[in-house]
């Protein structure tokens, strides 16, 4: 019944003649608050219009003033009613006293991945009202202090894992040419087994004084220490953490080590290599993985040194996993915690061809976090166990902070 009410509100609104009120209106708050407010009188009267046409017994009885707060400021709008008081407000019920303004649906639009000109066409569908780029532009830029608060807020003294990885993106410079921009995440998993995301970074270039300005913000906003990371071989990361954080494990993400080397084996090679690479990184232990990563070696070493190299002078992070029981093993050794949300986040800009500015970058990545975030209040599977093991194999680390 809402959503045919709903129509038969949105058929019976005059839009055109409210979209030449406002005509000439400047500002946000101005023309949202002016546009809000005509569009819910004229919304509640067909709302009452549409409930005399199935109660025949009254009939219109005047109006009454309500004010209600919203996004703009407090509006003051006119509830029609009936004569006998059967007709009950459904876009501001009784007791109502906030509304969502259209800029919220905008901003809600526009975290969804939709492009100016779709959020455009939606707005003007809807409510017979064109809105230009840079309206679009002003309200959502409404989150950016939100989003500076987040970027600055105080994060917890320790994190038993710390995920990194990166995004690459188009993102216009000064010289109004699109140039690849990489989108830096760390998500932590805290005490509670919960995932939380610490901050975003964008840069040109990763290395070792990037990631030690990325370490050092972390412990500036309360990070005290970090017992794992789990990165994918980002370029002078071990560095810069251990400068910061001496004590933490640095393990290099097993999946995309597995990637980066099957993308130099021949195809012919690629099914007799994998089965052999299995034997490393699925083995029991440490030792019986480095024994099957010297039977690699002497057995593919010559025909591809470059990928035999690889695993071996990164052993010390690729291996960091077999200390551990299988339950914080399957955790740790892959970064797909991050890649998870990576997909996620794409599936959000992939309709964006290239972003104005690190900050229009920033603002939507961020709007679709607080969505994706939604889902993150639960701990992630097997938790009570894997925090008890952390508790024994870190108990001079996690003193204090565990009860």
């Amino acid at each position: 019944m809402a959503t045919t009410i709903q129509d038969k509100v949105l058929e019976n609104i005059d839009f055109k003649s409210i979209a030449k009120e406002l005509n000439g209106l400047d500002g946000v708050s101005n023309v949202m608050s002016k546009m809000m407010k005509k569009i819910i009188n004229e919304m509640l009267k067909a709302e009452l219009e549409d409930h005399l046409e199935t109660d025949l017994n009254t009939s219109k009885n005047g109006t009454y003033s309500k004010k209600v707060k919203s996004d703009e400021g407090e509006i003051e709008i006119e509830i029609p009613r009936d004569r006998k008081s059967n007709y009950k407000p459904q876009l501001i019920p009784k007791g109502t006293y906030t509304i969502n303004g259209l800029d919220e649906k905008i901003i809600s639009m526009y975290a969804r991945g939709m492009s100016q000109r779709d959020i455009e066409s939606h707005i003007k569908d809807m409510y017979g009202i064109e809105i230009s780029d840079s309206l679009i532009s002003k309200i959502t830029d409404k989150i950016i202090p939100e989003l500076e608060e987040w970027k600055n807020r105080t994060l917890e003294p320790i994190y038993p894992i710390v995920y990194m990885d990166a995004m690459v993106f188009k993102v216009k410079d000064d010289t109004g040419f699109y140039k690849n921009r990489a989108l830096h995440f760390a998500i932590g998993i805290n005490l509670e087994g919960k995932k939380d995301l610490l901050g975003m970074w964008i840069t040109d270039n990763e290395g070792a004084k990037f990631w030690l300005s990325v370490v050092t913000d972390l412990k500036n906003r309360g990070v005290e220490d970090i017992l794992i990371a789990s990165v994918d071989g980002l370029k002078g990361f071990s560095n810069a953490i251990n400068s910061i954080f001496p004590q933490t494990i640095v393990q290099r993400c097993i999946i995309h080590q597995i990637r980066y080397s099957m993308k130099y084996i021949g195809t012919k090679n690629k099914k007799e290599f994998m089965a052999d690479l299995k034997r490393v990184y699925k083995a029991p232990t440490k030792d019986a993985a480095e024994k099957a990563l010297l039977e690699l070696e002497q057995k593919w070493g010559e025909k591809y040194p470059m990928v035999i190299n690889s695993w071996t002078n990164n052993w010390e992070e690729l291996s960091a996993y077999f200390e551990y029981s299988e339950p914080i093993r399957k955790i740790i050794y892959t970064t797909n915690a991050v890649e998870g949300f990576n997909r996620q986040i794409r599936k959000i800009t992939k309709t964006k061809g290239g972003f104005s500015s690190d900050s229009s970058l920033q603002k939507l990545v961020f709007l679709a976090y607080k969505n994706i975030a939604k889902k993150w209040e639960k701990s992630i599977p097997n938790w009570a166990e894997i925090i008890s093991q952390f508790s024994i194999l870190f108990s001079n680390r996690l003193q204090g902070y565990i009860r």
